[in-house]
């Protein structure tokens, strides 16, 4: 099958570049960016894109591709760090970036070009650099520029070469998808025909050689990524071969323990086995406050649950299935180049026991290479209900990292109730669907407010609402002011311990979509 090639520096958003370029039909490929382009690895290949990286090209131990990349004569297209690499690598001159761009930038033409096709003058990109190009190397000339004069994309004269300062990767950049598409179809001429029945394919037939005829043995937490996992399992290996186990931590939502156990015995698995473990992860979370060290005990209670019980059933050697999406690894500083930020910890990626287990080779985690949109189309793939594969994200380690600070309790008690009391408005109101995730963070600290004629002082919480494609990017969901002002009476009227709401109007980036 013909693909592209995409060669990983460390960006958070490698990974979406590839999602991209698969949503307009290409199947992508993503390798490390120092990888050796020997032919096998080229195989296929129809143009090549260098990513974006934290790094700078003019420090020493910056991440460089193969020198071969530039004799193949295959079409490149540098994004941001990548373009920066070109300039670097061919006499052109890369230097720290006065102001800096993040956000927003006008992109205006110098000249008319092919992978232009179809863009206006004057579009909106995204920016994330503090580098720029100071000097163009021989042979290139710049097609269009920001406000501020910094080149923004810009080609080799004789070569199938281009480069953009900005992501076209990310939702925020107009007419980023067209310029993709330009360069994948137009220009390195690929042939569309990748699609979720062919990645079913090709995982199913992954699945089935790693596992074998040795047992699976999936933790499910009944959300999205875990329960199409369960059934990519189930469809794919002998029901015999499948176990799928629901540990109950204690920090789940109001009634979803409940949800998750009818749900899930309607996948028609021969085993499955709920464990009622909330009294162990409240005790090892007691008094713990760091999010990462959260994240980490959760990770590491759930295999010591898991292993406990696995004695019990003598699944010893059973493959570790996880639901984990590529958010969750480049997040977790696990993209596929060296050069990968750790952002925050996911436990299904970073715990230690976790990386032991993979380590060994026992972890299946067939979604690793998905977001979360492809995840939802793949359950529909698969027979899922929309009940199902409509819900909203929900993190691994559950309430406990939306209680910032220590986790009692009692704190999960408030944040329940708050929390389904914000869902059920959000699905009266109709704007559940609307939005991508929505949830409530119970805030370290109270403020003062009136009861009737009494002082007192309750828990603040926050509201979070966010619209997105992917995850990668977020923007606030524009709730109409009097929806808030009735929401927030709603909940204060109703869970005695909180005095006050907050809604959270930060964007992603800077924030994440989760606090903690």
């Amino acid at each position: 099958m013909e693909k592209i090639i995409i060669l990983d520096f460390g960006s958070q958003t490698t990974q979406l570049i590839g999602r991209r370029i698969r949503e307009i039909g290409v199947y992508s490929e993503i390798l490390p960016g120092e990888a050796e382009l020997t032919p096998a690895a080229i195989e296929g290949v129809k143009g090549i894109v260098l990513s974006g990286s934290p790094e700078s090209v003019y420090e020493e131990g910056a991440p460089a591709p193969d020198p071969r990349i530039y004799e193949l004569g295959l079409p490149l297209l540098g994004i941001c760090y990548g373009t920066q690499r070109l300039m670097h690598d061919h006499g052109g001159a890369v230097s720290p970036h006065v102001g800096r761009e993040y956000g927003r930038a006008k992109v205006h033409f110098k000249d008319e070009d092919r992978l232009l096709a179809g863009v206006t003058s004057g579009f909106v990109s995204w920016m994330s650099h503090g580098d720029a190009i100071e000097k163009l190397a021989p042979g290139y000339r710049t097609i269009a520029a920001t406000e501020n004069g910094v080149p923004a994309v810009v080609r080799h004269e004789a070569k199938p070469v281009w480069g953009l300062q900005f992501h076209p990767e990310v939702t925020h950049t107009e007419f980023g998808l067209q310029i993709l598409k330009n360069f994948t179809l137009n220009i390195a001429g690929a042939k569309p025909e990748w699609n979720v029945d062919a990645f079913l394919a090709a995982t199913s037939r992954n699945v089935k050689l790693t596992v074998g005829k040795k047992k699976a043995l999936l933790l499910i937490s009944g959300g999205v990524d875990s329960t199409v996992v369960a059934a990519l399992l189930l469809q794919t290996l002998d029901r015999s071969q499948v176990h799928l186990m629901y540990i109950d931590t204690g920090l789940m939502r109001k009634g979803e323990s409940g949800e998750v156990e009818a749900s899930l015995k309607k996948l028609g698995a021969d085993h499955l086995y709920h464990i009622n473990a909330a009294d162990k992860f409240l005790s090892a979370l007691a008094g713990v406050g760091d999010p990462e060290r959260k994240r980490e005990l959760i990770g590491d209670m759930f295999i010591t649950v898991q292993e406990a019980e696995v004695a019990k059933l003598k699944l010893d050697d059973a493959f570790l299935a996880q639901g984990t999406l590529y958010t969750d690894m480049i997040e977790s500083g696990k993209g596929v180049g060296k050069k990968a930020h750790v952002i925050k910890s996911h436990h299904n990626v970073r715990s230690p026991l976790v990386e032991a287990k993979r380590a060994a080779g026992l972890v299946v985690e067939p979604l690793a290479a998905l977001y979360k949109d492809e995840v939802r189309a793949l359950g529909r793939k698969l027979g899922l209900p929309e009940s199902v594969v409509g819900r909203h994200p929900f993190p691994g380690p559950g309430l406990g990292v939306r209680i910032l600070g220590d986790v009692t309790r009692e704190k999960l008690d408030i944040l329940r109730e708050a929390d389904y009391l914000f869902i059920e408005e959000l699905r009266k109101r109709g704007y559940y669907d609307k939005i991508w995730q929505a949830f409530s963070v119970l805030l370290p600290l109270r403020s003062v407010g009136v009861s009737g004629d009494m002082r007192r002082y309750g828990y603040v919480l926050s509201l979070r609402a966010v619209v997105s494609l992917d995850g990668m990017t977020a923007d606030v969901f524009p709730f109409p002011t009097r929806d808030l002002l009735e929401i927030s009476a709603r909940i204060t009227n109703s869970v005695k311990d909180i005095g006050r709401v907050v809604y959270d109007i930060s964007s992603k980036p800077p924030a994440t979509i989760e606090w903690e």
